[in-house]
């Protein structure tokens, strides 16, 4: 019959062998903290759902983390790269990997939109998923969108991206076009004819007669102006 004694010992034999393991992986709990909540400040949504995968055991801690983002124009969602500077100085640099789950509200067509098609609000409503399940160029504010023109066909429910769409052109090639001039105490218009089209902003070539060529800024249908 087993002494009573040899429980304990067992337990705290197993406790032993287990420490060193639960030690190994302390050192690191607070830099993966540090990358979890400067993911969830970088993502901006209503809900984030967020694993970072450890650093090797094999790596000593990291004093002072300070996380930034390897790629900061891409978006924060799915898998990304997050990049910690270590040490007062920050001059040690190690990566994680991270997925970031984003569950947020995008834009996406309402109904089927043809290529040539002006963007409107009509054109838009909106969704509500994980945005790493999207494509990468997903756009999820559409306002800068608006008043562009579709490239290609676009089927309702489709999400957008910036690529299906142009600016539309404000001005044509050969178009007669009111070039406005002024300054603080004057203001003079000429008609010209445009080299080349040009959307809203777009700078382009304006002709006046056979010789005199400017450049001239798009402002609205068929108006241009110079900057003095």
């Amino acid at each position: 019959m087993p002494h009573p004694r040899v429980v304990p010992l067992l337990l705290l034999s197993t406790w032993l062998l287990a420490a060193p393991t639960m030690a190994a992986s302390d050192p690191h709990d607070a830099l993966i903290h540090r990358v979890q909540a400067f993911l969830y400040e970088q993502a901006e949504a209503d809900e984030v759902m967020i694993e970072v995968n450890p650093p090797s055991a094999h790596l000593p801690p990291c004093e002072s983390p300070e996380p930034f983002l390897a790629r900061p124009d891409a978006p924060v969602a799915g898998r990304i790269s997050v990049g910690v500077r270590c040490g007062e100085d920050g001059r040690q640099v190690r990566y994680l990997q991270a997925e970031v789950g984003v569950i947020s509200s995008y834009p996406v067509a309402a109904v089927d939109i043809a290529p040539g098609t002006v963007l409107t609000q009509d054109h838009l409503e909106q969704r509500h998923g994980n945005l790493a399940e999207l494509p990468r160029q997903t756009v999820r504010d559409a306002s800068s969108l608006l008043g562009h023109q579709a490239r290609r066909s676009i089927r309702a429910g489709s999400p957008l991206q910036a690529q299906f769409f142009q600016a539309r052109a404000l001005v044509e090639r050969g178009q007669t076009v009111a070039v406005e001039a002024g300054g603080a105490s004057f203001r003079a218009v000429r008609e010209g004819e445009a080299m080349e089209p040009g959307a809203l902003g777009a700078t382009i070539r304006v002709r006046f007669g056979q010789r005199e060529i400017i450049q001239a800024r798009v402002i609205g249908e068929g108006r241009l102006a110079v900057d003095l």
